[in-house]
């Protein structure tokens, strides 16, 4: 049976990405070894470096902007604390968005290095909102968001305009729509959603936001030693990386960004018509702020709740549960799931309500 995975991530890759990186784990560019022991010095894994570097930028739209891309490690929570590390300067400040768990331990970590300011937050409403109607000291060092709340499935649909560095948390919807990237200045995302495996962290920052901290950077920490060593300062995750790239690639191939958001807007108003439609559910999230690639929602009578489950994973659906902080269900749609998928669940949906 075809499995349709709804996982929040680690979570669905293209099938063709899976194909083309199990072969190079028996053969990688007919070498006669696996890239899980080729050295990441040669010539070939170099070549794989730069062109998932490259092809980033090019998705993004940033290349001869200013940019470089890393793939570093250490997931999205070493970015928590690199990113105070290399932007907060001695005795400065930061502003910060708090709109769910992550940008909550975002904060945490800030506030190690100086004084963090949010800006506003959405935590008594249980982060069912984005805040609106905030405002920015002039005077941070600079601005943090998370585009995207995998917990409580509710997206930024637009950012503020301003004269300070913007850092943006996109681990969940990063090439998932259309954006002008170029506001941003620092960009980090976490693969495992929209890119790769688990074990690589995108980077994206703006060279010249670097250097004006004031304090000394251990080396393993420090964005410029990276840019400086290629992304190469450490043995970097070799097949994460690659697994990156072949998604990238496909990507590029379906038409890039604004081919996968077309597609991404019909599953996601194909799942909240029926959550809104199907008297026996509800959303969670304020409908304006609804996040395109996690949608949470309830059943209104828990009571049907054993039937609905034993429904869904007989549909051969995967990774259904919501997240304990929210409760009831959480579908995840990443890049990779296929409209088919969202249609299979809103088919048990359906189903539910005629034999309730």
């Amino acid at each position: 049976m075809k499995k349709h995975n709804y996982s929040a991530g680690p979570c669905i890759l293209p099938q063709e990405v899976f194909e083309k990186s199990a072969q190079a784990v028996l053969n990688f560019n007919q070498s006669g070894l696996s890239i899980l022991e080729i050295s990441h010095r040669s010539k070939d894994f170099v070549a794989v470096m730069e062109e998932a570097r490259a092809l980033a930028l090019e998705l993004l739209g940033l290349q001869g902007k200013g940019y470089q891309a890393l793939f570093l490690q250490g997931g999205a929570s070493l970015e928590f604390l690199m990113v105070p590390y290399n932007l907060m300067k001695v005795n400065g400040k930061a502003a910060y968005l708090d709109t769910g768990t992550w940008a909550n331990s975002a904060i945490k970590e800030a506030k190690a290095f100086g004084e963090t300011v949010v800006v506003a937050s959405s935590k008594p409403e249980n982060y069912n909102h984005i805040p609106k109607g905030y405002s920015i000291p002039s005077d941070a060092d600079y601005f943090h968001c998370t585009s995207n709340n995998t917990i409580f499935g509710t997206q930024m649909k637009e950012f503020p305009s301003l004269d300070i560095p913007m850092v943006c948390d996109m681990s969940s919807d990063i090439f998932s729509r259309t954006l002008d990237f170029s506001q941003f200045d620092l960009i980090y995302a976490g693969a495992q959603k929209n890119m790769g495996p688990a074990g690589t962290t995108l980077v994206v920052v703006k060279e010249e936001i670097l250097g004006k901290s004031g304090r000394t950077i251990p080396a393993m920490l420090d964005y410029k030693q990276h840019i400086d060593k290629e992304s190469m300062y450490n043995t970097p995750a070799v097949f994460a990386v690659y697994t990156s790239l072949l998604t990238l690639q496909w990507l590029k191939n379906l038409g890039g960004i604004a081919a996968i958001e077309k597609i991404n807007e019909a599953k996601a108003n194909l799942l909240y018509t029926e959550i809104d439609r199907n008297p026996l559910f509800k959303g969670t999230a304020v409908p304006e702020f609804r996040s395109n690639m996690n949608a949470t929602f309830l059943l209104n009578d828990e009571a049907h709740a054993p039937l609905f489950d034993s429904m869904w994973k007989e549909a051969g659906i995967s990774g259904l549960p919501g997240h304990r902080s929210v409760g009831g269900y959480r579908a995840s749609m990443y890049n990779a799931l296929p409209i088919e998928s969202v249609q299979v669940l809103v088919e048990v949906m359906k189903e539910l309500e005629a034999r309730s």
